[in-house]
């Protein structure tokens, strides 16, 4: 019996849950589960709650199988995951914010989406205690919430000695919009629209984690070509993500002509999915059931199109990447984030591949039509800037090869089906382009009871802290490029 499975065993098993197990467990048995994430031997997928119970979600990559724990709250306490394993702090102190579950055992108490806006006199917006570095010649550098560029809001407080960074402490939320409750209560239809627009840039990759949750909790079975065309949008947004960060990596170490370069090509890019699919970024096109839209002949013949183009266009501008010696001394060696850190925070995603964290949820987590398909998964380990752009462009290969394939086998057929049901609970996880999206939800009489969403960033922005240690503060553009976490998928 596998540590995942002796956990599940040990509680209640909910029977309307599907398709991963959850069970209601005792603190005893948190704590066991706790002690075996801190160990390295669980992988924690998501930590979350509602009034009075904290569900988490794990992950067993020795059996590749995952199950959600679900601790009662009577008194609106638990035992603190993040005390022995970080990457669970910053979500307890969200939901210290959301619902006022007390993480027992926390050091770190300090409110986290709640910037002092929400009523609470003990919390003024201006007394965020950052955390202390004390030395001789350090010296502080805030920068944001508001940048230069057209960008979302976050504050980065780096400590430094000269121009070395010595410490960079994040404090986001600034874009939080309550989605949470947003949820609670909304009609699926509804719902769908609200999970696609967490995070703009993986529309599609939230559309599809939440339309396949609902099809779990329902028992519906989406037809054979909604399955195929979901993932064709899938591929053609990690397509154009993927070049639009090779371009501003680029564009961060002062070679500008790259970004040009790209933008055209992600334009296309664009425009391909707007004649395919109705809509640039593809938004709402994905819905529980299956898919909005079937595109015809012609539609699909410009997705062909600018997958050739984009097979032709791309490979010198790698070689251009590859041979411009000034470009490679900005990314080699730059922001190196260790394979052990990776691993520890469970990093999806390029950053996690880039540092040997050998992860993806198309294939570990599997889902159609991806179960049924062979592809290459690039991994590298040394883990700098370089290896995060080397990341995105095999991924952008392997997506041309997945699309040729996709659109050459597209079956017929219908590309909706009714829900077959209106009640139950429901997981599912999609490979966004930066990584694993997570969501849970219950349904009941058609809508949503509870939702909750994860982005692959809530374990991301806490290693771009590590990644920029003994870099210069030049280089934090560049760092931060190369990680291009989500503010708004984070602060939801």
């Amino acid at each position: 019996m596998s540590a995942l499975s002796g956990l599940l065993d040990a509680g209640s098993v909910v029977a309307a849950h599907h398709p991963w197990p959850r069970a209601v467990i005792d603190p005893p048995v948190w704590q066991v589960a706790t002690q075996l994430v801190a160990s390295g031997g669980l992988t924690l997928l998501s930590l979350w709650g509602e009034p009075g119970v904290v569900h988490m979600a794990l992950y067993d990559p020795v059996e590749r199988e995952a199950g959600v724990l679900s601790l009662g709250c009577p008194e609106g306490r638990y035992p603190s995951v993040g005390a022995q394993h970080p990457p669970a702090v910053r979500l307890e102190r969200s939901l210290y914010d959301l619902f006022g579950l007390e993480p027992v055992g926390l050091a770190d108490r300090r409110p986290w989406l709640d910037h002092g806006r929400w009523g609470d006199e003990a919390r003024p917006a201006d007394s965020y205690p950052f955390l202390p570095a004390r030395g001789e010649a350090l010296h502080q550098i805030p920068v944001g919430p508001v940048h230069a560029g057209i960008i979302e809001p976050g504050h980065f407080r780096f400590t430094c000695d000269g121009e070395t960074v010595v410490r960079l402490e994040e404090r986001l939320g600034y874009v939080h919009k309550g989605v949470d409750l947003l949820m609670a209560g909304a009609s699926l239809e509804r719902a769908a629209k609200l999970a696609s627009r967490v995070s703009g840039d993986s529309t599609v990759a939230y559309a599809l984690a939440f339309a396949r949750a609902v099809e779990a909790a329902t028992g519906t079975e989406p037809p054979a070509r909604a399955v195929a065309l979901r993932a064709v949008m899938a591929e053609l947004e990690r397509i154009a993500n993927h070049i639009g960060d090779f371009g501003a990596i680029c564009n961060d170490a002062s070679f500008s002509i790259m970004l040009a370069h790209c933008a055209v090509l992600r334009e296309k890019v664009l425009r391909a999915a707007a004649a395919g699919f109705g809509h640039r970024m593809m938004m709402d096109r994905i819905v529980p059931g299956g898919v909005a839209v079937d595109p015809d002949v012609s539609a699909l013949s410009a997705v062909r199109a600018a997958v050739a183009e984009v097979a032709a266009v791309l490979p010198p501008l790698v070689r251009l990447y590859d041979n411009t010696t000034s470009l490679q001394d900005r990314t080699v060696s730059t922001g190196i984030l260790k394979p052990a850190l990776a691993r520890q925070f469970g990093a999806g995603g390029y950053i996690g591949r880039a540092s040997g964290r050998d992860f993806d949820a198309r294939r570990d987590v599997p889902y159609p039509p991806y179960d049924a398909l062979t592809f290459e998964i690039p991994v590298l380990v040394q883990g700098d800037v370089n290896a995060r752009v080397w990341i995105r462009l095999r991924e952008v290969d392997q997506s041309l090869k997945l699309l040729v394939w996709l659109l050459d086998t597209l079956p017929d057929g219908p590309v909706l089906a009714h829900l077959a049901g209106d009640s139950g609970e429901g997981v599912a996880m999609a490979e966004a382009f930066r990584g694993d999206v997570l969501v849970w939800l219950r349904v009941g009489g058609g809508r949503v009871e509870r939702c909750h969403l994860r982005d692959a960033s809530w374990f991301q922005w806490p290693l771009l802290e590590a990644a920029i240690e003994g870099n210069i503060v030049a280089d934090f553009p560049l760092c931060n490029k190369s990680f291009n976490c989500s503010y708004s998928g984070h602060d939801l």
